[in-house]
């Protein structure tokens, strides 16, 4: 095992990687409006490109995860690390809407080799449960921050550049990434990997992208014999890869893990507090911007008390831990989400200070309930299986945002769709882009015009339909979290404020 500073300079490297797959994704909802402006995309074809990158990474963790306990952590993370910068260069360049949800495709391929090492470097280097809570509080806090420094960051680069430069802050980080990586990672594989099951791989992947892609289809087009054949090819092939993993004596996934309901609770947990976060997000900066006329940059600056909040969360988990016990601090986490969730569509046509006040309780809750569910599913498995066991957390994660995205980001469209007035003596080619979003429509009518104000009002009202929605499955995942987490009362770790 390293020294004690060796391994906290190894958790900072790993906090980085997070910390810049946090930025991209926060970055990329803030430049929508300008790659929209600047690319012309669809609806549909901006919900692909905010989601093309979660669906490659969700339908890979598992089998990228399993590669790393196989090949070795670090030689995955830092493979990674090069892709990931690299094809960062193809998305700032793309000419596109398909280049571009080209690019992002291959990003979520590369990010997939990079988050399961990230967290299963964690469980090695961590063998003391305190620590390990500690530096897992600190990698969770990188997403925080990263959201944080997300948003300032594109919007600056948004106001003095092209929508494009939002991906070459890729490029710097992963260098540093790739250099300290290679000096401060140690090693890790798994002993005993046993026999590489292609099989089980091509299943894992075969569950996933089906069923992810029946949900966007069926959110754009409805449901029709697409999103039935993919439904059910989705479930066969999740129903063929669990009765293969029961089978194996060296399964890729050791799926017996959720048998135990306080695992299960977790996972799902986990799933509906980034559902919620990340579809809030994603519609956020298209209000902030297009709704309130707000600068990228100001855009920036209005989503920190969100972020700040999370951050915040390190340094109250151990007390929430402590006096409530995990299931119920996670419980605590989630219902004061949705209390702020329930706050933003309530506060989205008055003065932004409330808003701003309803930011807060979402950042703590979501920061809460993520920290302490991510603990949870990778203190599940030993050290060996690290790399499967963390690759269920990011899987969760993903799933979380690909779901947020296609669902209440469609939810946002329908509403708008819905509710939106057409004015008279519009061409069939205006009157459909004043009926697709409100970015077109703005183009269409005029900033200024009360036309553009209605498409606007139609569009707050989709965010707040949206809204309630969010919480009120937060709240139920709060519920959920209460009946299943063991809740005993425990000496937790305390996490400090200081990161390394």
């Amino acid at each position: 095992m390293l020294p004690s500073p060796h391994r906290w300079a190894a958790l900072a490297v790993l906090a980085a990687a997070v910390l810049l797959l946090a930025i991209d994704n926060t970055v990329l909802a803030l430049a929508v409006p300008a790659l929209t402006a600047d690319l012309s995309p669809t609806a549909e074809q901006v919900l692909w490109i905010g989601d093309v990158y979660s669906l490659a990474l969700a339908g890979l963790l598992v089998l990228m995860g399993n590669l790393a306990d196989r090949f070795g952590r670090k030689r995955v993370l830092l493979l990674g690390a090069a892709t990931f910068g690299a094809v960062s260069l193809l998305a700032a360049f793309a000419g596109s809407p398909g280049q571009l949800i080209a690019a992002r495709l291959a990003l979520g391929v590369a990010g997939a080799t990079l988050m399961p090492s990230t967290l299963s470097l964690i469980r090695n280097l961590f063998p003391d449960d305190t620590e390990r809570a500690r530096a897992i509080a600190i990698w969770s806090t990188a997403f925080g921050a990263g959201s944080a420094i997300g948003p300032l960051t594109g919007g600056f680069l948004l106001e003095h550049f092209w929508w494009g430069s939002v991906f070459l802050i890729n490029v710097p980080v992963m260098i540093v990434v790739l250099v300290s990586g290679w000096l401060l990672l140690p090693e890790s594989r798994d002993p005993q990997p046993g026999r590489f099951d292609v099989l089980s791989a091509a299943l894992s992947m075969a569950a996933i992208v089906p069923l992810v892609f029946a949900i966007k289809h069926v959110a754009g087009h409805g449901a029709d014999a697409v999103t039935a054949g993919c439904v059910l090819a989705g479930v066969t092939a999740g129903w063929l890869f669990v009765r293969r993993q029961r089978r194996l004596d060296q399964p890729m996934l050791d799926v017996r893990l959720f048998r135990s309901p306080a695992f299960s609770g977790a996972v799902a947990a986990n799933v509906i507090a980034i559902f919620a976060l990340t579809g809030l997000l994603f519609f956020f900066s298209q209000y902030l911007q297009l709704a309130r006329g707000l600068t990228p940059l100001r855009a920036g600056l209005a989503e920190l008390p969100a972020t700040v909040a999370s951050i915040a969360v390190v340094a109250l988990i151990g007390v929430a831990v402590t006096r409530l016990g995990r299931g119920r601090a996670i419980a605590f986490g989630l219902a004061t989400a949705a209390a702020g969730l329930t706050l933003v569509a309530a506060a989205a046509r008055g003065p932004y200070l409330w808003m701003g006040f309803a930011l807060v309780p979402i950042g703590l809750g979501i920061g809460l309930a993520m920290t302490l569910t991510g603990d949870a599913i990778v203190s599940a498995a030993p050290p060996r299986k690290a790399g499967s066991v963390s690759a269920i957390t990011e899987a969760a994660n993903e799933l979380g945002v690909v779901l947020g995205i296609a669902v209440l980001g469609s939810l946002v469209s329908f509403v708008y769709r819905g509710t939106v007035m057409i004015p008279s003596g519009l061409s069939a080619e205006d009157t459909a882009a004043v009926r697709d979003s409100l970015g077109p429509a703005l183009q269409v009518l005029g900033p200024q015009s009360p036309a553009a104000d209605a498409a606007r009002a139609a569009f707050i009202a989709g965010m707040q339909v949206t809204s309630l929605v969010a919480a009120a499955l937060t709240f139920a995942a709060a519920l959920l979290a209460w009946r299943l987490i063991p809740s005993r009362p425990q000496q937790a770790p305390s996490p400090s404020p200081a990161r390394p």
